[in-house]
């Protein structure tokens, strides 16, 4: 798998049939046009997520190592599926979103694209905005809570 290092938030609108274009820097962080295959699924919350394909079957090996027997297991591995569509990558690299997964997200016509490691979070702009209002204002103690016993990768 190759190794993605997306990173970036991209204020996007949707077209009248609900095609997305991609910005330029996404497209170049994947390392061009004919890399642009996508799957597309939920969120954990109410977002979607866009991951390369290749990711994708990284991420469903994952899932796939659930136990269908456990009722929990088997509960997060339909969650995981639903609504997963594969994209096709029009030739001006727009992608049709699924209707099913906008409602979900409650996608209308802006979105934003928040890229970091390997995938792509989509969501609607406003209820982008309302998760980044409810940021906490102690980010730093939340940091060295989680961060603090973590020695620094030097080695870059």
């Amino acid at each position: 798998m190759k190794q993605y290092k997306f990173t970036g938030e991209y204020e996007c609108k949707l077209d009248a049939k609900g095609r997305l274009k991609l910005p330029a820097a996404i497209v170049k962080q994947i390392g061009g046009v004919e890399n642009l295959k996508f799957t597309i699924n939920r969120g954990f919350e109410k977002h979607l997520m866009l991951y390369p394909n290749d990711v994708w079957e990284v991420k469903t090996n994952e899932i796939n190592q659930l136990n269908i027997y456990s009722t929990q297991q088997r509960q997060a591995i339909r969650y995981f599926y639903r609504g997963a569509t594969e994209l096709d990558v029009d030739a001006s690299e727009r992608v049709n979103l699924p209707s099913s997964l906008m409602e979900y997200a409650g996608i209308d016509k802006d979105v934003v694209l928040f890229a970091y490691q390997n995938q792509i979070e989509i969501w609607a702009k406003d209820k982008y905005d309302d998760m980044l209002g409810e940021e906490p204002s102690e980010f730093g103690l939340i940091a060295e809570q989680i961060f603090g016993g973590i020695k620094p990768n030097t080695d870059l």
